[in-house]
């Protein structure tokens, strides 16, 4: 008989089958597994959608997301959600067999806490973006930062709505740094567990990583606009380090020449000033908060 445990996970996707039949195979594979896989697609197609339904004895099904960004796509995931507590990961990834179980019983008895977990690169880690392979267990209170990974997460479902979700208006990225930002100048919690353990998979080409390195930047000058045009000053120390990482890079790409892999900071220097633009004329003083 199949250990369940009460809990979802929320999986958006756009387009990559392959990589969904990965993930779903691994979530189906946990002990104990979610009694719920919720496939959040933004495809043009059906083949993400015959994937899932392979999968439909472990509890995955399709919901459907119309508009861009995995924001906006988190958010429809915890609202269709049946149980309170919620695991995230992205298509891109595998997770360990303890994983549900682990991010449950971490979150489960909590109270305004995330819970964001190791994510290990699967291939070259040079490639593979978005990684932390920390060992050792961190508590985030006092600090306020930018401390989540979306591959990696486990919420209570009406928590993070009364926050107000994730700000589907930042995107292609930089969704997840919002939410860490506001969640802890909220008062609230983040707890990173090694224990909590995915693996993010190698499969982009140089160019794909280059424009995801811009779209990184581009996502994170939205955020600080959006901040930065509320009154919200407490982001100008990130936007001053991000600066400087901007600089290090031009000076390594001027001293040493081109990376084989890119460079994440050269991204940064192409997205964050167009996201900056981006979201000053977004966001607004009279408009909804997140």
């Amino acid at each position: 008989m199949t250990l369940t445990s009460p809990a979802t996970v929320v999986l958006p996707t756009i387009g990559r089958p392959e990589l969904v039949r990965d993930c779903l195979g691994s979530l189906a594979s946990c002990e104990p597994r979610a009694e719920e896989i919720l496939v959040v697609d933004s495809s043009k197609d059906d083949a993400v959608a015959t994937v899932v339904r392979d999968f439909a004895d472990a509890g995955a099904r399709v919901v459907r997301c119309d508009e861009p960004g995995l924001g906006t796509a988190f958010n429809i995931g915890l609202r269709e959600a049946r149980h309170e507590l919620v695991l995230l990961t992205n298509d891109d990834c595998t997770v360990e067999r303890s994983w549900v179980g682990v991010g449950a019983r971490l979150v489960g008895d909590a109270s305004h806490v995330i819970i964001t977990g190791r994510v290990r690169p699967h291939g070259d880690p040079e490639v593979v973006p978005s990684i932390i392979d920390d060992p050792a267990r961190r508590e985030h209170r006092d600090t306020v930062g930018f401390f989540l990974y979306t591959q990696s997460m486990a919420v209570h479902r009406d928590e993070v709505l009364e926050l107000g979700g994730f700000d589907g208006r930042i995107r292609p990225s930089a969704e997840d740094n919002d939410l860490s930002y506001r969640w802890l100048r909220a008062g609230r919690t983040i707890h990173y567990e090694p224990a909590f353990v995915v693996w993010h998979r190698d499969w982009r080409t140089r160019e794909q990583l280059e424009r995801l390195f811009v779209g990184y930047g581009v996502g994170q000058g939205m955020l600080y606009a959006k901040h930065l045009r509320r009154g919200d000053t407490g982001v100008v120390r990130f936007v001053a380090r991000d600066v400087y990482a901007i600089c290090r890079g031009l000076a390594d790409r001027v001293l040493r020449g081109r990376r084989p892999y890119g460079d994440w900071r050269l991204g940064l220097a192409r997205g964050l000033p167009v996201g900056f633009v981006r979201g000053w004329q977004a966001f607004s003083r009279s408009a909804e908060t997140l």
